[in-house]
């Protein structure tokens, strides 16, 4: 350990397993430290079952009912992966595809006046839904082919819309659409978490329904994806490319302290040894005096033994209630997979509420997405603090991340990865740094 590395990198999480794994592929000596034995920080899945107990100071240990605890992998953060979105795509360039099976969620569903709706995702099925009246459905229909045509290097399509200056408010207007669809679109189509978009230029929502719709397109039930065994294979994913091109990896590694000189980070202390770096980046928890508050989210995780009612029995699916429903500033999301991801017991289902702590009630915040469940097996609540960094890292070299919001993609956290590259290397994120050099042997060709 006592050597000097390009990059230090502290916490396994997603986020710095990515990077790690971008920077031994762009050729820098890269040392990865974690104080946990396993890997995925926060962004973990929890095994055997017993394991989920404890960490949640439950005194019982789990019923026979819930079956082998080993056959359970838990995420300890509910997301999915959009099948045309940026994790995919570093996914598909690092050829870390090789280590992971995916399987397609099979509905994404809204909540409307205390009912769930499968949100419409094509023309015909937008025709047969029941959340629009039949005028709302045609003028609905020629909004998403709009959008579908829009292309903002070519003003033909623009239909006198400015993407850079047009509020989305006003495209609704444009095609009048009503309040419950403006409500699915920007919560379940575009993802939004609150309503702010509505008053800036359209482009960004624009995109983002677009996103929604090409991401469909590839596997037709619902555009998400999700990794069987669970999130928690992800982060290894990435460690295991790292490790490929040369990246040092150590769990169990206590972190004494992070070696400063002349305000810059020079190195890290870990077991009386330094290992010297010109680059650090790592989790919020490692740098408590860096990082600030920036509120709270509530995640529930609900063990079930029945799908979720008026979702077609579906194995997997996600819920959005959006704010206005339910008379709050963000949404509630539900993700629910099962057995059939390898992340459960036979038979068992894992149904994960989140959103974002508006109260000094959390629990009651959730109500109406717990009421969706009934009857739950099992609950295990956390709230979690989020943080973010207090500076960009120019003058300390020292790169935090931010911690996993309540959203139920990986986009923000993609975001997240792009904005630490380049504060690091100084220049755009480019998917094609990604891509492992031709002539390169693989782990794996070596046996």
């Amino acid at each position: 350990m006592d050597e000097e590395y390009d990059v230090i990198v502290l916490g396994t999480g997603l986020t710095e397993c990515i990077l790690s794994g971008i920077m031994s592929v762009n050729g820098k000596k890269v040392l990865h430290m974690d104080r946990n034995p396993y890997y995925g920080g926060e962004s973990s899945s929890i095994t055997p079952l017993e394991e989920l107990y404890k960490r949640f100071n439950l005194p019982d240990s789990p019923p026979e009912s819930m079956g082998r605890g080993r056959d359970w992998n838990v995420d300890l953060i509910p997301k999915f992966l959009m099948a045309n979105g940026q994790l995919v795509k570093m996914l598909l360039y690092t050829e870390v595809t090789r280590y992971l099976d995916f399987k397609v969620v099979e509905g994404s569903f809204v909540y409307k006046g205390g009912k769930i709706y499968k949100v419409p995702s094509t023309e015909t099925e937008a025709l047969a839904s029941n959340l629009m009246g039949m005028f709302e459905k045609r003028r609905f229909r020629k909004f998403l082919v709009f959008v579908a045509n829009f292309d903002e290097n070519d003003p033909k399509t623009f239909e006198g819309v400015d993407p850079k200056a047009t509020t989305m408010r006003d495209v609704y207007k444009k095609f009048d659409l009503g309040q419950d669809v403006i409500d699915f679109t920007g919560h379940a189509l575009a993802l939004y978490r609150t309503d702010d978009y509505l008053d800036v230029p359209c482009l960004e929502t624009i995109n983002r329904i677009k996103l929604y719709s090409e991401s469909l397109a590839r596997y037709g039930k619902s555009p998400y994806l999700y990794p069987l065994y669970g999130l928690g294979e992800l982060p290894q994913g990435f460690a295991r490319l790292s490790a490929i091109y040369g990246g040092t990896y150590m769990l169990n590694k206590p972190v004494d302290e992070i070696v400063m000189e002349g305000g810059h980070v020079i190195g890290v202390k870990s077991e009386g040894e330094v290992a010297r770096c010109k680059q650090l980046i790592c989790d919020p928890s490692y740098i408590p005096d860096r990082v600030r508050k920036a509120g709270q989210v509530i995640r529930v995780i609900c063990i079930l033994s029945h799908p979720i009612k008026n979702t077609n029995d579906a194995n997997s699916c996600q819920i959005i209630i959006p704010q206005n429903q339910v008379n709050r500033n963000s949404d509630i999301y539900v993700c629910m997979i099962s057995y059939a991801h390898n992340v459960a017991a036979q038979g068992k289902y894992i149904a994960i509420v989140s959103t974002t702590v508006e109260t000094s009630e959390p629990e009651a915040e959730i109500e109406p997405a717990l009421e969706l469940l009934e009857p739950i097996d099992q609950k295990f609540v956390a709230i979690s603090d989020l943080y973010e960094p207090t500076d960009d890292g120019t003058e300390s070299q020292i790169f935090a991340s931010s911690s996993y919001d309540a959203t139920t993609h990986f986009e923000t956290t993609c975001n997240d990865i792009k904005d630490i590259y380049k504060r690091m290397t100084g220049s755009d994120f480019d998917f094609e740094n990604m891509k492992r050099k031709q002539n390169d042997v693989f782990g794996e060709d070596e046996q």
